[in-house]
């Protein structure tokens, strides 16, 4: 027998608004970058990963309704929205106030507090960290990074809460959380694990590669998620990135088929950071060693991005690359300039900045 379809959770708000028309434009066209909008007349339509929002300018208010398969998406798409009708200098201070699934605050959805496991070396540059938790089913899809927020040293956790806007509600002064976005390098929820290897730059030594040194078995850090960008279904891929993106390549590699075909260029250090990487896939690697010179100071991964041929069948085809801004930005527009890449067959990310 069949198991029963899931039924979309629902919620709803109706926004005052002095040009709620422009707000159905605007939010259409600000989130159908990331998915697909359609408007006509007075009403759109927007689907993105989340769900699915409808829209309706009416005289003086904006009615929203937004549906979702699970509560982390129900509750993701609701606070896109909000985040979009109430930033600061939008011209309106309107009041949003959301009714049906989720309403009422509480714990975020996508909120777990975890646990440290156990925390080792893997390279000279990569710290693995394992921690558990309950209810993990729910991130191991929908995006492949998670975002840490680490507790201030010496001080019991006090987490996110969800306002009535949707909006999370975040602990401030003494009891703020320093936040960061890895990737989930493996996901076991039977067993309530995830581990995360964090990259420890010499001289950036940041609130996350501080945490990931210091942090002890015991140790308490709240984790939020999932979210990012994955692969498109193809049968050849191109993943490319620096050693911030190691960890979400080893995993996409991990969970690729055999039969399809997988190009990877990874820039490191150096060779004392590679790791091993294991795919069913048919596999072609080539590691880009900076040797000596600093992360993100190099041209490495754009010029050798830049040197490979177009792809044959490009509807069959699958781009991914995640690394420092300016190689994103140099990788992106050869994607979309040189190579004419549809936005759907590939995903370029900037994981960080490289300062002065």
């Amino acid at each position: 027998m069949a198991d029963a379809p899931a039924i979309p959770l629902r919620a709803a708000a109706l926004v005052r608004l002095a040009e709620p028309e422009f707000w159905l434009r605007h939010l259409c066209a600000e989130l159908g970058e990331f998915g697909e909008a359609e408007r006509d007349g007075r009403r759109g339509r927007i689907r993105i990963a989340f769900g699915t929002a409808l829209l309706t300018a009416r005289v003086g208010t904006l009615a929203l309704e937004v549906e979702a398969a699970d509560a982390t998406a129900l509750a993701f798409l609701k606070q896109a929205l909000a985040e979009r009708l109430l930033a600061p200098g939008s011209g309106e201070r309107p009041r949003l106030l959301w009714t049906g699934a989720g309403a009422g605050g509480g714990v975020p959805p996508y909120f777990r507090e975890m646990r440290v496991l156990a925390s080792r070396r893997l390279t000279p540059g990569m710290q693995r960290l394992t921690l558990g938790g309950s209810d993990l089913a729910r991130f191991a899809h929908g995006g492949l990074h998670v975002r840490l927020l680490i507790p201030p040293r010496g001080r019991a956790p006090r987490w996110p809460s969800l306002g009535a806007d949707g909006r999370p509600i975040w602990p401030e002064g003494a009891d703020a959380l320093a936040s960061r976005v890895y990737s989930l390098r493996r996901i076991d929820p039977a067993r309530g694990e995830v581990e995360i290897d964090v990259v420890l730059h010499e001289g950036a030594e940041g609130p996350g590669a501080t945490w990931a040194r210091r942090t002890r078995p015991g140790d308490r850090v709240g984790m939020a998620g999932p979210g990012g960008g994955d692969v498109g279904e193809a049968e050849d891929y191109l993943l490319l990135g620096d050693e911030t993106a190691l960890p979400a390549i080893a995993r996409i590699l991990e969970r690729l088929p055999a039969g399809v075909r997988a190009r990877v260029l990874l820039e490191v250090a150096d060779a004392a950071e590679r790791q091993a990487l294991t795919s069913a896939a048919a596999l072609e690697l080539d590691w880009l060693q900076r040797d000596g010179r600093p992360a993100g100071s190099t041209t490495l991964l754009a010029e050798a991005a830049k040197a490979l041929p177009p792809p044959d069948r490009p509807e069959r085809f699958f781009a991914w690359a995640g690394a420092e801004q300016a190689a994103i930005g140099a990788i992106r527009d050869h994607w979309r300039g040189a190579w004419g890449l549809d936005r759907r067959r590939h995903l370029a990310a900037a994981y960080w900045r490289r300062e002065g």
